[in-house]
């Protein structure tokens, strides 16, 4: 029988118990360094452990990123960090860097190597390089087709492969940018991006300094490396027939909203294509929980191979803002089905009369009308489900409102 893994991003303890019970097989997630999120709340050394028994309690499986490109001043603390990460029984780590992957072989050969997107893999001999040199699986760069990705996975059946199949995109090839470094110090291969593709951009003549011409704007300027948002939905068969055993979700820096939303869609489509794969459908239900989640426009990337209008594909010209069309303004922490009682931690304000929509880890989404004063972000308020809803609200289901 086809096995497929669903893995999920964790920013935090959080957004990983959501990827957790909305559906993840897998979660990936950085520790305290030597990760491309240093932005993200990330995990201490007792939460990283704590993380792990979590996962491996609830029959998930962890991955930690070590997939900075490492300098020389990086080398000094990383082999003890491997050890530890061994010690904390993680599942596989993922690395980037030649260099640190031949000294995790060294320092802890029973750590399972994941080889990061960052290292670009492109064709069937690079990905039996790395095989060779002790990755497991390999992460396929973003750039490639979907016929380029079977034809990888058939010259070699002895390595798994993993492809993003949902989030956002990169501007630069396999996420290897300079632009954050040069205009801000901050490097993105060392976790540190300032999306600078998401700025405003004009053009500049060289011999006329200071007259700025449009590419494509709008009134508040141009946007012609803002990448679009990639979604595989409807490529799902061809990701199985091709042979990908992980589909990865990018986003560790979003919300708990998104991971749940975008885990639990892909969770249903995964679960209906194994279960009738002549049968598989996009189902419209899909895209208007997708559409419910901060995203950019959908695009399916590199994956069909049309090499026609690859600007239009790929970028949006128009903004670089997201679309918001829901608020996420509260989390099911408890509930008594004896009592009818449940507990609800406040991320935005709920006023009276406001029309609640709960989506649960598993099953369709419900509704009820807010019948209380209002409640503030950060505070936690108690509701009882009678005369709101046909049965309390699952643990961990997610509130939320359209935004008028």
């Amino acid at each position: 029988m086809t096995t497929v893994e669903l893995l999920a991003p964790a920013g935090n303890f959080e957004k990983l118990k959501a990827a957790v019970y909305y559906g993840a097989d897998a979660v990936y997630f950085g520790g305290p360094a030597f990760g491309l999120r240093a932005f993200a709340p990330n995990f201490s050394q007792e939460e990283l452990r704590e993380a792990v028994c979590f996962c491996h309690d609830h029959g998930v499986k962890a991955y930690v990123t070590v997939n900075i490109f490492a300098h020389n001043h990086d080398i000094a603390e990383l082999p003890e960090y491997l050890r530890f990460l061994a010690e904390a029984k993680v599942d596989a780590v993922i690395i980037s860097d030649p260099g640190v992957l031949a000294l995790a072989r060294e320092v802890a050969p029973e750590l399972e190597v994941h080889l990061s997107t960052q290292a670009n893999t492109t064709n069937r001999l690079a990905a039996n390089f790395w095989g060779q040199a002790g990755a497991k699986r390999i992460v396929l760069a973003r750039e490639l087709t979907g016929s380029e990705v079977a034809e990888i996975c058939r010259a070699n059946p002895d390595l798994d492969f993993e492809v993003f199949v949902h989030g956002a995109m990169c501007i630069s090839y396999s996420g290897r940018c300079l632009l954050s470094k040069y205009l801000t110090g901050r490097d993105a291969n060392k976790g540190e991006c300032t999306q600078v593709c998401r700025w405003r951009f004009r053009l500049v003549e060289e011999k006329r300094p200071g007259e700025y011409f449009p590419v494509a704007e709008d009134e508040r300027g141009t946007y012609i490396l803002n990448s679009q948002d990639l979604c595989l939905l409807e490529y799902l068969p061809e990701l199985i027939q091709a042979g990908v055993k992980s589909f990865k979700i990018e986003g560790r820096m979003k919300s708990a909203h998104y991971v749940a939303t975008v885990t639990k869609v892909w969770r249903e489509a995964i679960d209906s294509y194994l279960s009738d794969p002549a049968g598989y459908q996009v189902q419209e239900a899909w895209w208007e929980e997708l559409g419910k989640v901060s995203h950019r426009p959908y695009t399916a990337g590199f994956w069909p191979g049309d090499p026609g209008q690859p600007l239009a594909a790929l970028t949006h010209v128009e903004t670089s803002k997201y679309y918001r069309d829901y608020d996420f303004v509260g989390l099911v922490t408890e509930s008594d089905g004896r009592t009818g009682e449940f507990v609800v931690a406040v991320r935005n304000p709920i006023d009276p009369g406001d029309q609640i929509e709960v989506m649960a880890p598993r099953g369709p989404n419900r509704f009820f009308t807010f019948p209380h004063e209002r409640v503030n972000p950060n505070t936690v308020c108690s509701l009882n489900y009678r005369g709101l809803l046909p049965s309390p609200p699952a643990p961990w289901s997610i509130l939320r409102r359209a935004k008028s």
